[in-house]
């Protein structure tokens, strides 16, 4: 049963016309706290760069930037950071006035219809699922070249052992981080925290170790070393599809503001939190990019630009296998903490929707365990899913693309209807938005809120296109071709975002408000 029905915006709700401080606003959407608000300013700032993972998105996706447009793929770095710099400012004010759980789905509930907040957070939902069985492909590209015995199934040249073991890898992470996420945010809050000074060592070090070994000059990062020129749309095709890599990397910081009510002081923690990570993963994995061009031994070494090799091998070619083998090590805790942030955020993502009756089980689903303090079947429930896309791809060479593709594709259209949402609000006159009890949020735009808005939105709609466009080399690279691969990211969008849309119209919404178990006590009951 709930609370409050049908198709309607929340309207705040407080007690005495002020919202309780140690609700943070949570009263403002008829909910009672029940997580435990125990993550400190490190911890949020962590949860954000693990999301993002420098060390896993560099080292798991440079073989394909560089064999797709050589060197000068690099330039797509600082490119995709100021438009994901443009995203993270407009989250970041969002997060300092609604610090709530599934941020994106909860923020945009605040900002458009219940229908638009629906989709946004289904979306985003699917698409973190997927996005937990891409990042756990990437131990397939480093464990087996630490120690050839991580290589289960056949051989590492073989494409379907390569893919088969990597689901193999990839589905024992998924275990432990569904397990992590089940014992409470205070363990997985612990571990990605230690994860991520490691991660954060181990980078500086590999940038220094890198810039002791280099060969050439910066002037590198203008050349394209004959890659790329033969692309049906010249090199600036090739460098659009090349920009992928870099696309694929940075992208996650929400995960900081997805936590707001386990967050002490969340709407000053959140925003600092979702601008560190990006600035901080724009530096270090830059460098990184660049270094590792400027001191490899070989720029034409075939293996540089494949799978099977890539960063990790150039690093252990400039490097020697007595200082590379242990930053490979730190790549695998990089991973490994990434795929941890991945699922905690898609678990608060389904907890919120739950919560406000708006998924299948809804009451199961946004159940808190009084032993653990944390939903524990979305925890289960999204490591079974993400297995299942890891499953129903054995066999498929080109699982690494195309899942990896599927999964940012979403998540951005997911930023993209945030910062729509938010622009219409803006030109309506309903935003910034005071808190409930009058005053402004810590962090604001101020007058460039409009241009900041408008360009992130431009900047969401070309990478929306970038990404999603159907090229056979990102999608179906090699051998068999089908059209239902090409097209496969864009039938998958349409028929799950689709198909969702319609059966929230047809049934969710009509019983769609906050559960009675998670309502506030100064809420409207009728």
């Amino acid at each position: 049963m709930s609370t409050t029905r049908g198709e309607r915006t929340s309207q705040p709700v407080t007690s005495g016309g002020v919202a309780r401080a140690d609700d943070h606003g949570l009263d403002e959407y008829g909910y009672t706290p029940k997580l435990e608000r125990s993550i400190g300013s490190f911890a949020s700032f962590a949860a954000g760069v693990s999301y993002i993972s420098i060390l896993t998105g560099t080292f798991q996706l440079f073989y394909f930037g560089y064999g797709t447009a050589g060197p000068a793929y690099l330039w797509s770095w600082p490119i995709v950071f100021v438009g994901q710099l443009l995203v993270a400012l407009v989250f970041a004010e969002l997060s300092s006035r609604f610090a709530v759980a599934g941020s994106l789905y909860n923020w945009t509930k605040q900002l458009a219809s219940p229908t638009v907040a629906w989709i946004a957070g289904w979306t985003m939902l699917i698409a973190s699922i997927v996005t937990l069985s891409a990042v756990v492909l990437a131990f397939q590209l480093t464990l087996p070249q630490l120690w050839s015995g991580f290589q289960f199934v056949g051989s590492a040249d073989d494409p379907v052992a390569y893919a088969l073991n990597a689901v193999i890898l990839g589905g024992v992470v998924i275990v432990f981080t569904t397990v992590v996420n089940a014992f409470g945010v205070k363990l997985m809050s612990r571990i990605n925290s230690a994860g991520v000074f490691i991660e954060l060592i181990a980078a500086v070090a590999i940038i220094v170790l890198l810039a002791l070994h280099v060969k050439r000059g910066p002037g590198v990062v203008l050349e394209t070393r004959g890659v790329g020129l033969d692309h049906p749309g010249g090199y600036f095709g090739a460098f659009l599809v090349a920009a992928l890599a870099s696309g694929y990397v940075m992208y996650g910081f929400d995960t900081a503001s997805s936590l707001g009510e386990e967050t002490k002081d969340p709407r000053r923690t959140a925003p600092r939190a979702v601008l560190r990570a990006v600035v901080a993963s724009f530096v270090l994995g830059g460098l990184i990019l660049l270094f590792a061009l400027m001191s490899a031994p070989d720029l034409d070494d075939p293996l540089i630009g494949d799978p099977a090799g890539g960063l990790q091998h150039l690093v252990l070619a400039t490097v020697g296998s007595g200082f590379g083998v242990p930053f490979l090590v730190c790549v695998v805790v990089a991973v490994l903490v990434c795929s941890l942030a991945v699922h905690t955020a898609t678990v608060r993502m389904a907890f919120a929707m739950a919560r406000d009756n708006n998924l299948p089980f809804a009451e199961k689903l946004a159940h808190i365990s009084p032993r653990f303090k944390t939903p524990v079947l979305p925890a289960v429930v999204v490591g079974v899913l993400a297995l299942v896309v890891l499953v129903v791809n054995v066999g498929q060479p080109q699982i690494f693309t195309v899942i990896t593709s599927l999964a940012v594709g979403m998540i951005y259209l997911a930023y993209l209807v945030v910062t729509v949402s938010l622009l219409v609000a803006r030109l309506k006159g309903r935003w910034p938005r005071p808190l409930p009890d009058g005053s402004a949020a810590p962090f604001s735009l101020g007058r460039w809120g409009l241009p900041v808005n408008v360009l992130a939105v431009l900047w969401g709609v070309a990478m929306m296109t970038n990404l999603l466009w159907p090229r056979r080399e990102v999608y179906n690279a090699t051998e068999p071709y089908h059209w239902y691969l090409q097209y496969g990211a864009v039938l998958f969008i349409v028929v799950v975002v689709g198909g969702g849309a319609l059966y929230y119209r047809a049934r969710l919404r009509h019983r769609s408000g906050v559960l009675a178990s998670h309502a506030s006590t100064s809420a409207d009951a009728s």
